[in-house]
């Protein structure tokens, strides 16, 4: 049985990343996971696929993971694609967050996407590509949108050395680094204790063109997907000014 896998399917990314697979692929079932049980049985009338719904909640990582893996080990199926798109944001200084968020954002950012990357790695073959949403935020560090940056810098260099570590089986890894998206993002981020951290969202870009591209670059093995100039520049900035200069930048303009 040839499948994908997406998680945070319900919404935003995870749901256009869906649309897209399955357009362009011949799977058996596509298996989307997310928190919204209801959201993600929408996607039936919507694929061509058979759709299989795990409602898994990777804020709890552990026993999600585990339920995940129970449900690998009992079909065996031949994972195409993965697609790790769950994650959140919050913005904030180091005093504006709680502890429940801290955690929570390293719980499903970080240490779900990796958790759920091995256990899938078990049944992927020669061909087999991984997707995983990083961020435009992952090339430097943000003041103020510190935890989620972090987390996000995180996810680029797993994913960038998880591609060199599976080169011998033929496994590509992309992480997907978009700037500002016409998502549910900023409804999530801004529910915080400061809310007006963050306000400027120029360039917004729509996550259809977003997917497109990182499909494409996915085929094409590339270990990163970045789509438009601003995220590229600020990629390109991170890497060759000092730290301090881009910081400060940020802190006039975010």
């Amino acid at each position: 049985m040839k499948i994908a896998i997406v998680t945070g399917a319900s919404s935003g990314m995870g749901r256009q990343f869906v649309l897209q697979i399955d357009k362009g692929n011949d799977l058996d079932e596509i298996w989307v996971v997310a928190r919204r049980r209801e959201r993600l049985l929408e996607l039936t009338e919507l694929c061509r696929a058979k759709i299989r719904p795990i409602a898994l909640d990777l804020a709890d990582t552990v026993a999600s993971v585990n339920s995940l893996r129970e449900t690998l080990a009992g079909e065996k199926p031949d994972v195409k694609i993965l697609v790790n798109a769950s994650g959140f944001g919050k913005y904030g200084t180091y005093k504006d967050l709680t502890d429940k968020e801290i955690c929570e954002m390293i719980d499903v950012n970080d240490k779900a996407m990796v958790l759920v990357t091995y256990a899938a790695l078990e049944y992927m073959q020669r061909g087999a590509r991984i997707i995983t949403l990083g961020s435009g935020s992952s090339f430097q560090p943000l003041p103020e949108f510190n935890m989620y940056a972090s987390t996000k810098a995180f996810v680029l260099h797993f994913c960038r050395a998880l591609n060199v570590e599976l080169k011998g089986r033929g496994i590509s890894v992309t992480c997907v680094c978009p700037g500002y998206v016409n998502t549910e993002f900023f409804r999530v981020a801004q529910d915080t204790a400061n809310p007006e951290t963050c306000k400027n969202f120029t360039p917004l870009y729509e996550p259809e063109d977003v997917v497109a591209k990182a499909l494409k670059d996915s085929k094409k093995g590339k270990d990163l997907s970045v789509l438009g100039f601003t995220p590229n520049f600020n990629r390109i900035c991170g890497k060759l000014l000092p730290a301090k200069w881009v910081m400060a930048t940020w802190m006039k303009i975010k």
